[in-house]
């Protein structure tokens, strides 16, 4: 299942700072390796987001499709956007590929509306 949260832009961003999109999406790491990790990274997420990201180790929880509590470590990769509609299916596949890649049921997505700037 993935999840997503949609939101509107802030109102206004103090210069130089404009409005951007913030894209978390939390990877259960279930078995996959630290070079799995690596891998998956460099070939599916950077060729997609050139422009920057950032990922951290995260632990996590969740309840199973029976119900049962389950605890994981996880990565958080965390996006910032300019192009907000632009960056829907690229997300879309980082997602997919994941699951399908390292049989995992779901990819966790959340958005929010935030001000940056480099």
């Amino acid at each position: 299942m993935l999840l997503g949260a949609c939101a509107q832009q802030p109102a206004a961003c103090v210069a130089p700072l404009k409005p951007a999109l913030q894209v978390d999406l939390y990877f259960g790491r279930g078995s996959v390796s630290d070079d799995d990790w690596s891998a998956f990274l460099a070939n599916e997420v950077t060729p997609r987001f050139p422009e920057g990201l950032s990922v951290l180790d995260v632990a996590g929880q969740w309840r199973d499709p029976a119900g049962k509590i389950a605890r994981e470590n996880s990565k958080l990769l965390i996006l910032i956007v300019f192009d907000a509609p632009a960056h829907a299916a690229k997300v879309d596949v980082v997602a997919s590929a994941y699951k399908q890649k390292f049989a995992q049921q779901s990819v966790l997505r959340v958005e929010r509306p935030v001000c940056a700037g480099l």
